[in-house]
């Protein structure tokens, strides 16, 4: 029955995004709006977004009878340190509703717990046109329920690389976390994280993208790979620049008792005056 509703309202929700889609994008998008489209598939790019993602992944629990549905408040923030170098925050706060994760395990809603990336950036791309950083990444147990998070305090390197080659941009994210203190029943965190993405921005700010986000646990040495597809679309409301995107993604890889089959997602990324 919840996956019913939960696909009547995914439907829904995809119907008013494609609406909004129509109804606020201009009859042509400007040069202005094509580059901020573009520059919106920068993850280190020296603007204020606040992306807000929704995503549901079904056939979670041994049984397959599992839900999750978390929506990612992702606050990036970029601070002017000196003429020749940024410091980007990049900060993921999960809002999530869960059920069933495994048999007799109820449902929860609350916060999940929320990961903080500290970007070293230069201003300017290297001769060669690379746009980088690096910097720490922290974990923070902020979950308000003990299922929804680790319970652990983690920290480890991240690092980011890409280019922009005309319309398109082609890049790598990627991090990785060992817990360092927290609940000692609670198993230990060593993962990795890799996010290879490419994007391609039209004129009209019309933009498609494909990415995993791939993790290897390296405690379990199980493996969680979704590759995702989505397409967006940069409008205004007023003055304000929002692009909304939709997509989709397939688990390829996912650990005993993960999500399988397909993951929907849907995201408004709002850029704020600096």
């Amino acid at each position: 029955m919840l996956r019913k509703r939960l696909n009547r309202n995914l439907m829904a929700i995809a119907a008013v995004t494609i609406a909004l889609f129509g109804l606020t994008a201009p009859a042509v998008a400007t040069q202005s709006d094509a580059d901020l489209a573009q520059e919106l598939t920068n993850p280190v790019a020296n603007i204020v977004t606040v992306p807000i993602q929704l995503n549901v992944d079904q056939n979670l629990g041994l049984a397959d009878d599992g839900t999750k549905v978390f929506a990612n408040v992702q606050p990036v923030i970029p601070f002017e340190l000196n003429a020749d170098w940024n410091m980007i925050t990049r900060t993921i706060m999960p809002i999530v509703y869960q059920e069933e994760i495994f048999p007799g395990a109820g449902s929860q809603f609350g916060l999940g717990d929320t990961s903080l990336s500290l970007f070293l950036s230069p201003k300017e791309p290297t001769a060669g046109g690379l746009i980088w950083g690096v910097g720490p990444i922290l974990l923070l147990p902020t979950a308000t329920d003990s299922l929804l998070g680790a319970k652990k305090w983690g920290a480890g390197p991240a690092a980011i690389a890409l280019k922009l080659n005309g319309p398109w941009t082609i890049g790598l994210l990627a991090n990785h976390v060992w817990s360092f203190a927290g609940d000692k029943d609670r198993i230990n965190i060593s993962n990795s994280f890799m996010q290879p993405f490419v994007a391609y921005t039209w004129p009209s700010a019309w933009t498609v993208s494909a990415q995993s986000e791939t993790t290897y646990n390296w405690e379990t040495e199980q493996w969680a790979v979704p590759i995702n597809v989505a397409v967006a679309k940069l409008v205004k409301f007023g003055k304000l620049p929002v692009s909304l995107q939709a997509g989709v993604g397939y688990w390829v890889e996912s650990p005993e008792a993960g999500p399988e089959g397909f993951r929907f997602r849907l995201q408004a990324n709002i850029v704020l005056p600096q």
